[in-house]
């Protein structure tokens, strides 16, 4: 049975199809379902379609995540077995909650199942081959609001959402640059290693910022003050070879423009060379022998190489 703290419907008015609230248009038809309602026999029943000219029932507004119909109509004498039987051909029932009118409730385990439920909306019920007034009924089929329902449905939202955040932080992870690694805290046998890397010109630059790392977090005292200064003293080492290194850069720097000044004063010859067979070629001596075309494809290369 359902949590009687469900909220669910206890009853419905009569349907007027101006209520607010209520649609005249139904959900569409899943694809599974006929286009044309026949009879539907169950073992302790006789299901039969509406007439097919007459509109189609009004339902009301479909809840999110809705998994629950209201099932009103129903004959006296029927059972929630005979509900049981004609509601599960539209999928797996979790639970009937049967009022001592003729009326229930009824909750499908997925959603989709409510759809084919709203398909038997409209339908005369016959129990066995009685005509008693008891025996029949035309059932009503509609959405009604559960908490359960709509508890899981807010569940599956947030789950999603997180789904979405998750995927956006690794999408965002995946393009963000590495941190770099922790720098070890300041210890003898540290201090000892760094100060043999200081000393190494391929480890100087890994060296010099763990030292101004060191610094910077207040690990000089008096007991480790002298391990510091020898420290910045090898530090202080390292200038004279980096001064060579920059007048090496320099010196390979006018070496560079030097060849490629060369390289291209040859190269404006070259073309001072062309431009002159061009204009050679234009004065009238030879410029009457060519023709119209070929003219034409000189006066061309002449303007492109000036």
């Amino acid at each position: 049975d359902f949590d009687p703290a469900l909220g669910m419907m206890t009853g419905i008015p009569p349907i007027n199809p101006m209520m607010p609230g209520l649609g005249i248009v139904p959900p569409p038809i899943p694809p599974d379902m006929p286009a044309v309602k026949e009879i539907i026999h169950c073992k302790s029943c006789t299901l039969f379609p509406p007439n097919p000219h007459l509109p189609p029932p009004a339902t009301r507004e479909r809840p999110p995540g809705c998994k629950t119909v209201f099932v009103g109509g129903l004959p006296e004498n029927g059972t929630e077995q005979i509900i049981m039987e004609v509601f599960e051909q539209c999928g797996e029932v979790i639970a009937i909650r049967k009022s001592k009118k003729n009326f229930c409730h009824i909750r499908f385990a997925e959603e989709f199942m409510v759809d084919k439920a709203l398909y038997l909306s409209g339908y005369r019920i016959r129990l066995g081959s009685s005509t008693d007034k008891k025996d029949t009924g035309r059932l009503h089929v509609d959405f009604a609001q559960a908490r359960d329902d709509l508890y899981e449905w807010e569940c599956k939202q947030r789950m999603l959402a997180r789904e979405e955040r998750h995927r956006r932080r690794l999408e965002e992870e995946r393009f963000r640059p590495p941190s770099p690694p922790p720098v070890v805290h300041y210890s003898d046998h540290e201090c000892s290693v760094i100060a043999e890397k200081l000393k190494d010109d391929t480890k100087f630059s890994e060296a010099i910022q763990t030292l101004l790392t060191w610094i910077e977090r207040g690990e000089v005292n008096r007991r480790t003050a002298n391990n510091f200064y020898s420290m910045i003293q090898s530090a202080n080492s390292h200038i004279r070879r980096l001064v060579n290194e920059k007048a090496a850069h320099e010196k390979e720097m006018e070496e560079a423009k030097e060849k490629f000044k060369l390289a291209l004063s040859g190269i404006l010859v070259q073309f001072e060379q062309i431009v002159a067979v061009y204009h050679s070629a234009s004065k009238q001596k030879a410029w009457d022998h060519f023709t119209k075309a070929q003219r034409k494809n000189i006066s061309v290369w002449c303007k492109q190489a000036e």
